[in-house]
């Protein structure tokens, strides 16, 4: 039986990113504390994945507001990272972190690797304070992802953490009703 990677613990791992012109090393104990998005893609200098990383450089002040840090995450090493960085203008706007993953350790730990081609998917996994996965999504390579949809669905699950006992429906956004489940709730909605 295969358990579901929602409210999973995050796994062990360590890595080096590229980040503000650096090179740091980051662990799963840098991530606990707040709030956090990792972001796979499959690899640096290709199509979807500088679209992807540019709309998410442009969410990226919003989320820290909201107290989140994002980890983008490839197969490719902190120096590939580096290079792409320095050599395209989306990339170069980039100011959260950007892990190497040249093992595919982080990549296996959130079930994102494609093992044939050494390759991870476009995975995106909100994780808590906690270090507890409260949201994952997976998109086959071809698929683009929305930063603005992921910014809503990290506003539900602080939301959600915060007003214990509310929840969220579909396109929720903050200042609209949540739903408190209840027996009186059953077949009125």
């Amino acid at each position: 039986m295969t358990q579901s990677i929602i409210n999973s613990e995050l796994k062990p791992f360590k890595a080096t990113a590229f980040h503000n012109g650096e090179f740091k090393d980051i662990s799963d104990a840098d991530v606990r504390g707040k709030w956090s998005i990792f972001f796979f893609y499959p690899a640096d200098f290709t199509f979807v994945c500088p679209t992807e990383l540019g709309d998410m450089a442009d969410h990226y002040a919003q989320l820290q507001e909201m107290g989140v840090e994002v980890y983008s995450v490839s197969t490719d090493t902190h120096f590939t990272h580096k290079a792409w960085h320095s050599s395209s203008d989306t990339i170069n706007k980039i100011q959260f972190p950007m892990l190497g993953d040249p093992t595919g350790t982080i990549s296996r730990n959130f079930g994102v690797m494609i093992e044939e081609d050494g390759l991870a998917l476009r995975g995106t996994f909100v994780v808590n304070p906690e270090g507890e996965i409260k949201v994952a999504e997976i998109h086959d390579l071809g698929i683009g992802r929305s930063a603005a949809e992921l910014v809503r669905k990290v506003q539900a699950a602080q939301y959600v953490a915060d007003h214990d006992g509310e929840v969220c429906p579909a396109a929720w956004k903050p200042g609209a009703e949540t739903l408190k489940p209840s027996l009186d709730l059953v077949g009125k909605i």
